[in-house]
C-alpha cells in the first residue's frame, strides 16, 4: 500500500470544543512505532476525557481514539514484532517504559511513564496514525475491522475482570447492566462456563440477554436483585458494567461468600458498602481497568474462537461528531465505530 503525504483527521482544537475534520500531513513512524492505516475505530465514553479536557496533561490539537484497527503500512527503526501489511489493533494501554518498578515486575498498566493510546499521542479518529510497537495487538482475519475494535476497549475489559477474578466454570456470575459493555460480558461468561445472569433495569432485554447466553434475567426495575441473587445461591462474580452507584449498592448485597463484585463502569459518584456484610460473607468489592496488549491479543483470539462479536454501528469520518454525541448520550446499541 502506497502511503499518500496527507490524510484526513478528526481534531479536537481544544478542551470543551467540537470536533473538526481538517487535512494534516500522515505521521512518519518514530522508532519502535509503527504506522497504522485505520479500518475502524471504536467510539468509547472515556474520549469524554479529550473532548472535555478533563484527563491532565493533554497537548491540543489532539486526535482521539483507542479502539483502533488497521493495517501496518510503514515501520521505524527497531520495529521487530510487526512489519508491513500485518493486521493490528491497540487500544487504551499506549505504551510502557519497561523500565520503572512496575513494569519491571510486570505490571505494565502501572508504568510510571505510561502513554494513553488518544490521549499521550494521536488514535484512530484518522487515516492513519503512529503507534508504539508495545501497543499493537495482532487482529485474527476472522473478525472484521469494525467489530474487533471496540474489542481493544470495551471488550478487554469485561474479559480481563472475568478471566482474572476467582470465579470458575460453573459458579454464580451475574453481569449487571446490559449495554455496551455488559452484552459482551454475559457473552463471555456463557463462553467461559458459568451460571450467567443478566441484571438489567430495562424488562424489553430479557430476550437480548437470553439470546446472548444468560441463563436468567433479573428486572432490577421491579426485583431486589440481592435478594434474588441470594435466592439463586449467591453470586460468586458481580461484574458491574453499568455506571451507577446505586446500581452497584443494590447488588452487591447478593454476593455469596468469598463473593466478588468487580466494577468495570465508573460512576460519577460513590457507592454505599455495606462493610458488615462483606465481613460476614468474606466478600469483596473492587475494580478492574483494561489490559496491554498481550491481554488484547488474548481477548481477540478468544473472540474469534468462539465467534463472539459486539453490536456496532458505524459512521465515516465526516460524522464524527455525530457518532460521538450517539455514544456519549448512550443512544447507540451498543457500541459506535468511525470508518475513516
Amino acid at each position: 500500500m502506497s502511503v499518500p503525504d496527507q490524510m484526513h483527521a478528526a481534531v479536537v482544537p481544544g478542551a470543551g470544543e467540537h470536533f473538526r475534520v481538517t487535512e494534516q500531513s500522515v505521521p512518519a513512524p518514530g522508532p519502535e512505532e509503527a504506522l497504522v492505516a485505520v479500518d475502524a475505530c471504536g467510539v468509547c465514553h472515556s474520549d469524554e476525557f479529550v473532548v472535555q479536557g478533563v484527563y491532565p496533561g493533554i497537548d491540543y490539537p489532539r486526535v482521539p481514539g483507542h479502539e483502533l484497527v488497521g493495517e501496518v503500512v510503514a515501520t521505524g527503526e527497531g520495529v521487530v514484532r510487526f512489519e508491513t501489511g500485518d493486521r493490528v489493533g491497540a487500544g487504551w494501554h499506549g505504551g510502557h517504559c519497561f523500565h520503572c518498578e512496575p513494569c519491571q515486575r510486570g505490571n505494565f498498566l502501572a508504568c510510571e511513564n505510561g502513554q494513553i493510546t488518544g490521549i499521550a499521542f494521536d488514535g484512530g479518529y484518522a487515516e492513519y496514525t503512529a503507534v508504539p510497537q508495545e501497543a499493537l495487538a495482532p487482529v485474527p482475519d476472522t473478525l472484521g475491522s469494525a467489530e474487533a475494535a471496540p474489542l481493544l476497549c470495551a471488550w478487554i475489559t469485561t474479559y480481563n475482570a472475568l478471566r482474572n477474578s476467582n470465579a470458575r466454570a460453573g459458579d454464580l456470575v451475574a453481569i449487571q447492566g446490559i449495554g455496551g459493555l455488559g452484552h459482551l460480558g454475559v457473552q463471555y461468561a456463557h463462553a467461559a462456563g458459568y451460571e450467567t445472569v443478566a441484571v438489567s433495569r430495562s424488562p424489553d432485554k430479557a430476550e437480548l440477554a437470553r439470546s446472548l447466553g444468560a441463563d436468567h434475567f433479573i428486572d432490577a426495575s421491579e426485583t431486589d436483585p440481592s435478594a434474588r441473587l441470594t435466592e439463586l445461591g449467591g453470586a460468586d462474580l458481580v461484574l458491574a458494567t453499568a455506571p451507577s452507584a446505586a446500581a452497584m449498592t443494590a447488588i452487591h448485597g447478593g454476593l455469596g461468600t468469598d463473593g466478588q463484585l468487580v466494577a468495570v463502569g465508573v460512576p460519577g459518584e460513590s457507592m454505599a458498602v455495606d462493610v458488615q456484610g462483606l465481613i460476614g460473607k468474606r466478600a469483596s468489592v473492587e475494580g478492574w481497568g483494561s489490559g496491554h496488549a498481550r491481554d488484547s491479543a488474548d481477548t481477540l483470539e478468544f473472540s474469534a474462537l468462539r465467534d463472539i462479536t459486539p453490536e456496532v454501528e458505524t459512521y465515516p469520518l465526516d460524522d464524527v461528531q455525530a457518532a460521538y454525541d450517539r455514544m456519549i448520550d448512550n443512544e447507540a446499541r451498543f457500541r459506535v465505530v468511525i470508518e475513516p
